[in-house]
Parts: C-alpha cells; sequence; structure tokens
C-alpha cells in the first residue's frame, strides 16, 4: 500500500522511519558474539570481553623527562652563569639501567642522566644539559629552567597505576590499545569474535568477474556488490562468507538461504529479491523456512525497499538490490548491527554539521541520503557537495563520497548554504586536501 503526495508523482510506500528502523535492527544485537582469547598481535580491531586491569605502574619508576643531571634541587637554586653551582659527578643513569645500582645522589653531588633513566635515589630534579657545561667528572650547572613543572622528572604512575582498569568491556582495540596492553604484560586479551556474516545474492543478470565476456556481449551484468559489500562489512569487523550466485528461482534460492542460517551464521544478508517484482522471491522463501519479519520497507531514499527479520534464530537483513542501495542501507543498517553483534561500544557512524554547497529536490516524505563530498570552507566549516547524480544505479558516486547527507522528511528542496548533518561513511578515509602552500606530489 503506498501514500501519494499532491504534485508528487512518485509513489511512497509505508514503511519505519529512519531512526525507528535503526533501532529495530540494532535490537538484533542484544546479545554480542561468543568470547575468545587471543594473542595480542591478533586483538586490532576486536571489541574487549572483559575489563583490563594493569598489574603495574607506568611509568614503574620515577624517570628523567630530559637529558641533563640529576641533583637535589636545594645544591642548585639561584645559580646562573657567573655564579655556577659545580659538582661531582657520580656516574650515569641510561635508559634500562637498573634502580636498585643506582648511587644515591647525596647532597653536593650530581648523577649523570638520560631521558626516560630511572632517578636516582635521594635526587629530585633534572638539570637540563642545555644548563650545565656537560662534565663527566664535575659538572657546572649554570641555571634550573624546568620544562616540566616537576623538576624534570617524569613521576611514577604518572600514566597508568597499578590496579588501574585500563579499558572496560566493549573498548575497540586501535593501535595505541596494543601498545598500553603490552607494556603492562597483557599478551593475550579476552575479546568477542567476529561475528560471522554470510552474504546471499539473487539475480538471473548478474554474473563475476570470470564470465566479464558476457558483460562485453551485453547478455549479463556484473555482481558489483559480491565485491563492494564483503569489503564494507569487513571493515565493520565481520568475518564475511560470500555464497555463490543464485538464480532468481524459489527453489534454488530456499536451499541456498537453507545452507546460508544452518551453517553457523550470526547474520544473514541477502541482496536483492526484497521489492515487489515477479521475481522477489527471498520474503516468500524465509517465510518458507520458518521465518519471521520484524519490519518491511523503510522511509529512506535511496534503499526503502529493505528488510529485516529472522530464520531459524538468525538476524535477517534483506538489503536492495541496485548497488548504491545496497551500499547504502548496508552501511546505514548492517554496519552498526555488525558492530553490536562484535561487542563494541562505539556502533553508531560519526554525524557532523556541514554547510550545504548544490541545491537538491528531495520532494516525497523520506530521509534522504545523498551522496556528497566533504571540503574545508574558506572559515573552517566543512561543506558538502553532491559527488554526482543521485541515481541508485550509479556506483561511481558512492565511491566519490566521503558522507552521506541526512535530509529530513520534511526538508522538500535543499538550498545551498543550509546546515544539514552529514554521516560520514565508515570506509570514506578522514582526510582532507592538503592545507594551501603544502605542496603536492611530483
Amino acid at each position: 500500500m503506498t501514500d501519494r503526495l499532491p504534485g508528487d508523482t512518485s509513489a511512497v510506500p509505508r514503511g519505519l522511519g529512519y531512526d525507528d528502523a535503526l533501532a529495530a535492527v540494532l535490537q538484533f544485537g542484544a546479545r554480542a558474539t561468543p568470547v575468545e582469547t587471543v594473542a595480542l598481535e591478533a586483538a586490532l580491531g576486536h571489541a574487549l570481553a572483559e575489563a583490563v586491569v594493569s598489574r603495574l605502574a607506568l611509568p614503574p619508576w620515577d624517570n628523567a623527562g630530559m637529558d641533563g643531571y640529576a641533583v637535589q634541587r636545594a645544591d642548585v637554586q639561584g645559580a646562573t652563569p657567573g655564579a655556577p653551582r659545580v659538582l661531582p659527578v657520580l656516574g650515569t643513569s641510561m635508559a634500562g639501567a637498573d634502580v636498585h645500582r643506582l648511587p644515591a645522589v647525596r647532597s653536593g653531588t650530581a648523577l649523570r642522566i638520560m631521558t626516560g633513566a630511572p632517578m636516582p635515589p635521594g635526587a629530585d630534579a633534572v638539570i637540563r644539559v642545555e644548563d650545565t657545561d656537560g662534565g663527566e667528572k664535575t659538572v657546572s650547572i649554570t641555571g634550573d629552567r624546568d620544562a616540566t613543572g616537576r623538576g624534570n622528572v617524569r613521576p611514577r604512575g604518572e600514566d597508568v597505576s597499578a590496579d588501574q582498569v585500563l579499558f572496560g568491556p566493549g573498548t575497540t582495540l586501535r593501535a595505541a590499545h596494543l601498545g598500553v596492553l603490552a607494556s603492562v604484560g597483557a599478551a593475550t586479551v579476552r575479546v568477542h569474535r567476529p561475528p560471522r556474516v554470510t552474504i546471499v545474492s539473487s539475480g538471473d543478470e548478474l554474473v563475476l568477474l570470470d564470465r566479464f565476456a558476457e558483460v562485453e556481449a551485453g547478455r549479463r551484468i556484473v555482481s558489483s556488490s559480491h565485491y563492494a559489500l564483503p569489503a564494507l562489512l569487513r571493515g565493520a569487523g565481520a568475518d564475511v562468507t560470500v555464497a555463490p550466485l543464485v538464480p532468481d528461482t524459489l527453489e534454488e534460492l530456499t536451499a541456498a538461504l537453507a545452507a546460508a542460517v544452518d551453517g553457523g551464521c550470526d547474520l544473514l544478508l541477502t541482496t536483492g529479491g526484497v521489492s515487489v517484482g515477479a521475481h522477489d522471491f527471498t520474503r516468500e522463501d524465509l517465510a518458507l523456512l520458518g521465518g519471521t519479519q520484524r519490519f518491511w520497507r523503510a522511509r529512506i531514499r535511496p534503499g526503502g525497499p529493505i528488510g529485516t527479520g529472522e530464520v531459524r534464530g538468525v538476524p535477517w537483513i534483506g538489503l536492495p538490490g541496485n548497488p548504491v542501495s545496497t551500499l547504502v542501507t548496508a552501511s546505514l543498517f548492517a554496519w552498526p548491527l555488525i558492530r553490536r553483534l562484535g561487542g563494541h561500544t562505539g556502533v553508531c557512524h560519526v554525524k557532523l554539521p556541514v554547510r550545504v554547497r548544490d541545491g537538491a529536490d528531495t520532494p516525497a516524505p523520506l530521509t534522504y541520503f545523498l551522496r556528497v563530498a566533504l571540503t574545508e570552507g574558506a572559515d573552517g566549516q566543512l561543506e558538502a557537495r553532491l559527488a554526482g547524480a543521485q541515481g541508485s544505479n550509479l556506483l561511481r558516486t558512492m565511491a566519490l563520497a566521503d558522507a552521506l547527507l541526512e535530509v529530513p522528511e520534511q526538508v522538500v528542496r535543499v538550498e545551498p548554504g543550509m546546515i544539514l548533518p552529514a554521516i560520514l561513511l565508515p570506509d570514506a578515509p578522514p582526510l582532507l586536501p592538503a592545507p594551501r602552500g603544502a605542496g603536492s606530489l611530483p
């Protein structure tokens, strides 16, 4: 059943609004994937399943903030080039030195010290080498410039204290997390297993690249989603299996869907077959397998004919078949669900206010997602320009886009100068062109 607006010839399917549709999809992620123990080197991108507590302080001892001489500060107060303080040097503390074997700095003595080296007993400050004559047996100290406010000393536990909770459950492990965990001896971590996602695509007209001769002959088209969709979902942390292309027959599609859900996947994605065409069998197939439907259609463009449900306990998202609609709905719905299934705290995309540069008509009462490229305006405000024509079959404009400009249902015309939210595409590099004057590659 459809609604029509006066003066608008487009049929508008009933369905959930964008926010309600996303909330309905995310309900499938109420329970995250099982927990496994992995080596730290293999943990990048995973979500922690439990808190990690440090067994030691970082740094584990007071250490020098710069090269110089460890002293008792009272001995050098008031030192100037005209009235230096001359102290005997007891030795040298290098980075990696055993703090228990360092000589104690008594009043009237100094120890040469390098950046990061442990502070010797008795010393409470480091005099920068620039404020001395650099002597090895004795040192003439001509000033006391404290660059850190702590006597140029990094205190024990400044970064991490013993028994401190470093990162909580749901933390997505990035490069810096691995470095911190290595620093406290976490050789293995408990994480959620990557969600297993199976993709089933149907379409008599589709072939893979090994049959490209048929495309050149004008008989078939390449299933671009066979290559683009798995790449997108792997970026969300999914372990993706792509089933062979399925012809548009009820029997073969039913068999393919049954094999997918019985194969142990955490999420079933289908592309195509969710509209109302004579060969759109996906929903009928899922019903034959005992599946239930949560919703069908969302009030969005592109991607309105999207469906969700469950079959044999496995969540299902039916993505539209047009290439852009597939990637847009996968970004808006499948990506956040995969993140939630994978145990990540952060699941939703970054949304930024941008100033629109190009006008566009959005007459239907739908939330439009326009593919846009982002640039920085002269005033520093992010600006959005259409990446090209917005047809759902025009995949190149998706590749040129950095974000999806979210146009609310009530906006019938996007005007230049409007401030609207833009959802950064999950696999778009968050980079802007180099500043003016930064030069260019040869």
